[in-house]
């Protein structure tokens, strides 16, 4: 994912737990209206919604921003062929953890096995 450090242009993102809409649109260089609309567009973008129906972006929502902002704006993505990188991005993420759970339960059950034959 694209990172603070990786983006010259953008600020450091800082180490608070919650930002509000203007915190992000100022740390991604996105207007708030912007943000909304990507939250219909991306299903991943999820800010928490508090009293009033205010939006609180947590960290990875500002780095999930920044790497559609990337998508679209620096690499020429249209809407859907992001919508897509992302979610697409997301379940090989989710695919390779399963893979790595199953390495370890299979050598546990593979240590178990030893066990039992002992």
């Amino acid at each position: 994912m694209l990172e603070a450090a990786n983006n010259n242009e953008l600020p450091a993102i800082p180490g608070k737990r919650y930002f509000t809409i203007g915190e992000v649109s100022d740390l991604c260089a996105v207007k708030p209206h912007v943000l909304r609309y990507w939250e219909q567009e991306f299903p991943q973008l999820k800010p928490v919604k508090r009293r009033g129906n205010r939006r609180y972006y947590q960290h990875h929502d500002v780095v999930m921003v920044r790497e559609i902002r990337s998508l679209l704006y620096e690499q020429g993505f249209t809407i859907g062929g992001a919508r897509q990188r992302m979610s697409g991005t997301k379940a090989k993420a989710a695919a390779g953890q399963g893979n790595e759970v199953i390495r370890q339960l299979r050598g546990e059950l593979e240590d178990l096995l030893g066990i039992l034959k002992s």
